[in-house]
């Protein structure tokens, strides 16, 4: 089987950036599971593992437009500490979470720490780069109506598991 949209795909990654590894699913032993085709990928990711199977392995190189965007000058934002959950322990260059007003979330990088307020680089923290990545196809499967539905893969075999 073949991936493409609505299907459940399982598979470890390694990320390269500037020639040093960054991440990698096979340091938590397990794989990542998606659903194709629902914005879960940067865009260069999910055209990667369209038409892959079970079993395959290949690299692909990601540009900043197909990843992560470019880099966005004076995307700077001062926000009180409370509103990170690790607000107190943050240091300049550290990546953390920042919870939105609408509901979501956002990546961002330290920038300054002061007594009550922390300026962050709203960029995410992989924006401007070239991605190098190698990936594993562990599985690909149809997806249940459910998954579809929720919008995500949910990991097992036959799409039922806990999510």
């Amino acid at each position: 089987m073949q991936a493409g949209k609505d299907k459940v795909i399982s598979f470890h990654y390694t990320l390269g950036v500037d020639g040093n590894q960054v991440e990698s699913s096979k340091d938590a032993g397990e794989p990542l599971w998606i659903l194709l085709g629902h914005g879960q990928l940067i865009p260069g990711l999910e055209a990667g593992l369209e038409g892959k199977s079970a079993g395959d392995s290949f690299d692909v190189e990601i540009t900043p437009e197909q990843g992560y965007g470019p880099r966005q000058e004076g995307m700077t934002q001062r926000v009180p500490k409370k509103f990170f959950q690790n607000g107190a322990k943050l240091k300049v260059g550290d990546s953390t979470v920042l919870s939105l007003k609408e509901g979501g979330q956002r990546v961002v990088v330290v920038q300054k720490v002061g007594m009550s307020v922390i300026d962050v680089d709203l960029n995410h923290p992989m924006a401007g780069k070239t991605l190098n990545f190698h990936v594993d196809v562990v599985s690909v499967r149809d997806a249940s109506e459910e998954e579809v539905q929720h919008g995500h893969a949910h990991p097992g075999e036959d799409g039922k598991a806990a999510h």
